[in-house]
């Protein structure tokens, strides 16, 4: 298997296709007021969900 590096970081599969993603139109309803919306950093209420990811995004070895 080979471990090409990109950024830094082993990319064990090699270069791999771009995917295609689909994503449906967001509607707009259910709208934040623009103080609250910056604040919230979104003006659409149903975006405004918990972050329970971690920082970071680089490769640790």
């Amino acid at each position: 298997m080979q471990n090409d590096l990109q950024h830094g970081c082993p990319q064990p599969y090699g270069p791999l296709p771009l995917a295609i993603a689909t994503v449906p139109m967001q509607r707009f309803r259910q709208l934040y007021d623009p103080a609250t919306a910056l604040s919230r950093g979104t003006i659409f209420r149903e975006l405004d969900l918990p972050f329970y990811g971690k920082r970071g995004g680089g490769c640790h070895e």
